[in-house]
Parts: C-alpha cells; structure tokens; sequence
C-alpha cells in the first residue's frame, strides 16, 4: 500500500490512501550490478527504510559505483544515513528534512517546491511537484533521452 501525500492549504501536506503494488523483489536479493541507477522516492517510508541495513549497503554500493541516485521528499532521509555519501553535495529534499540533511554535510539546496537540483550522481528535489524537473534531470544522468 501507498500514499499519496497533497498540499491543500495546511502548514504540511495531507496523507491519502494511495497504490497497492504487488511486491516482486525484496532487498536481500538487490544486485546492485544489475541496476544503472537508484532511485529512491519520498513520502514516510524512507523514515522507516532507513533502519534497514540492507537497505542502506545498497544505496551506499549505488554511491560508491558512481552510479546515479534521485531522491525526492523524505527520501533524502536514506541519503542522510549513509555516513559521508551527501558530505559537501547540494541536496534538496522535504524542507522538514533540512535538519538532516546539514547534519550529514550536505548544502542545503534552497529551491522552488517544483524544481530539482544536481549535484554529481544526486538528483533531488522537494516533493512530488518537482516530479517532471527532478525525473528529467536523473533521465540525464543516466545518458537517457526523450524524443517526440
């Protein structure tokens, strides 16, 4: 199960009941060889999947192979838990994740709510909004083009 967070006025987002996907994978048996880049979405499971080892040896294998990583939302939280992968990067991310994201050593990337920014292998932006700008920027990086 999902959920779709939306901005309607309040001092945060609302919480919706989202997607129900059928799970096909699970991290024991990530091969990070076998992927070009990670890419790590927001909402309230990083707080949680940053508390998975495995989950954090993937995204530290992504970053150490030089591979692109985007992280939107909260997702910057698993970029934070990682000692050293963010250490002088500019990052953006859900701007209650800023505290966590200067702890790390990261710059603090102040953008608009629908823009991204990159910063070597890291793609990130703010929430869902910046999806087109934050999507096209880690299509970028992963040598990826769209035609019409």
């Amino acid at each position: 199960m999902t959920a779709i967070h939306d901005f309607e006025g309040a001092q945060t987002y609302s919480e919706k009941p989202g997607h129900r996907f059928t799970l096909n994978a699970n991290f024991a048996d990530v091969n990070t060889a076998n992927y070009d880049g990670l890419l790590i979405p927001g909402g309230r499971g990083p707080e949680y999947l940053r508390l998975n080892a495995r989950v954090l040896s993937i995204t530290q294998e992504f970053a150490e192979a030089g591979k692109p990583i985007a992280a939107v939302c909260h997702g910057a939280q698993i970029l934070t838990a990682v000692p050293g992968i963010i250490r002088g990067k500019r990052i953006s991310a859900y701007p209650a994740c800023r505290p966590e994201v200067e702890l790390a050593g990261a710059n603090w990337a102040e953008i608009a709510i629908d823009a991204a920014v990159t910063d070597g292998q890291f793609v990130t932006a703010p929430a869902w909004p910046a999806h087109p700008a934050w999507l096209g920027q880690f299509m970028a990086l992963l040598g990826t083009k769209i035609s019409h």
